[in-house]
């Protein structure tokens, strides 16, 4: 089953962080990509750039409107995602728990089934 495994942080702490500590967490990410990769249950991920990049797109009526930024303020961001694909959700959260020790949230979310139910 294939689950979004998405990494909230604080994008303030992320700027005043030392190189150091930024090359420690993309060391991290890369350990956690291996494990991934070993348990055959990689399909992807990336890091996202800083929300301050974001457009929000909203229909306002018969107008979709465009505005600045991330669609809510909210103390973390979404800095990444990596997709899985694990056996169940006890697995998904597994690998949760791993990228949590690196000291941010993380959401995980079942990637819905299309109609048929085959992805």
């Amino acid at each position: 089953m294939k689950y979004a495994v998405l990494i909230y942080q604080n994008e303030k702490e992320w700027a005043e962080a030392s190189e150091e500590q930024r090359r420690a967490a993309y060391a991290a990410h890369g350990r956690f990509t291996r494990l991934l990769q070993e348990r055959n249950a990689d399909r992807g991920g990336e890091e996202l750039a800083l929300s301050d990049t974001a457009r929000t797109v909203r229909l306002r009526g018969d107008d979709a409107v465009v505005t600045d930024g991330p669609y809510a303020e909210t103390a973390e961001q979404l800095g990444g995602f990596y997709l899985v694909d694990t056996a169940d959700l006890d697995e998904a959260l597994e690998f949760a728990r791993e990228l949590a020790r690196m000291g941010d949230v993380i959401e995980v979310r079942p990637v819905a089934a299309p109609p048929g139910g085959v992805h």
